[in-house]
């Protein structure tokens, strides 16, 4: 195990200290990762990133770490410091992930995935969902979120496998014109070395996932954390229970929906139905 990246300072930050209170408890209680690992079934890579302040001591191990170490509600406690610091920066963390992932599995439900998303179907989605902000706010969040699809470039670009709802091709996001560009740009990523996309069709039903969206980073390391998120919420987890059951989930879907070959030519019939807009006539 490597050093500490950096020094912990308890009185700057909650984060902070959690990250020591965790390693002084695992230290009295005589634990090394690897065994307080298996106590509370959490990855050891997980564990030393919270001793370290490198991640946030996501929900529940609090709990779990509090029956372990029989500390009462002490890390609940400071969960709910380290919360109040840091909400509602989850998506952020989520971000943070995705630029380190060594895989990307995604399943879109109704809207397409960001890492897929044209500039003007992002900049759409962002003028009805930011509504009050000016132009230049909007050139700025349009901007930065473009700047997440830099992971799929380069020679260190991660696998991703995209599944998406095909609601997704049918959501008129932007208008016509938006959607038969968006719609024309996943066509090239459907089948190719690094990148897969297939679509549930509606024939499908519904399932766990179809009310929602879901992301599954896995690092170099292996280990996977889970995003997952609905209408007003979005949750991060990495605990095994959670993590085993959507990456089942996801499998499912994978096995559910159409084959690439059958995807692109939905994703092409979705395409031609959005007619190009035409002046009138004089």
């Amino acid at each position: 195990m490597t050093q500490p990246a950096r020094d912990l300072e308890p009185a700057r930050s909650a984060r902070d200290l959690y990250g020591v209170e965790l390693r002084r408890q695992r230290q009295l209680a005589g634990l090394s990762l690897d065994r307080l690992s298996d106590i509370v079934n959490y990855i050891k890579t997980h564990l030393y990133g919270v001793e370290t302040g490198e991640r946030l001591p996501l929900p529940p191990i609090s709990e779990k770490l509090d029956v372990a170490f029989g500390t009462a509600e002490l890390f609940q406690g400071l969960w709910g410091a380290v919360k109040r610091e840091h909400s509602p920066r989850r998506f952020d963390h989520c971000l943070e992930l995705e630029a380190r992932a060594a895989r990307i599995q995604e399943f879109g439900a109704s809207v397409i995935p960001g890492l897929l998303q044209t500039p003007a179907y992002k900049r759409a989605l962002f003028e009805e969902g930011e509504r009050g902000r000016t132009r230049k706010e909007i050139d700025g969040l349009v901007a930065a979120r473009l700047s997440r699809q830099e992971v799929l470039h380069g020679a260190g670009s991660p696998g991703c496998w995209w599944v998406l709802g095909e609601a997704a091709l049918r959501l008129a996001v932007g208008g016509p014109a938006v959607m038969r560009e968006q719609l024309a740009a996943l066509l090239p990523l459907v089948n190719t070395r690094r990148t897969t996309i297939q679509i549930a069709p509606f024939a499908l039903g519904a399932c766990s996932l179809t009310s929602g969206a879901l992301i599954l980073l896995t690092l170099p390391d292996n280990s996977t954390t889970v995003y997952q998120e609905g209408a007003g919420y979005g949750e991060i987890f990495d605990d095994r229970e959670t993590v085993t059951r959507r990456m089942g989930d996801f499998d499912y879907m994978k096995a559910c929906a159409l084959s690439p070959r059958e995807s692109a030519a939905l994703i092409q019939a979705a395409l031609e139905s959005y007619e190009p807009c035409e002046s009138p006539r004089p």
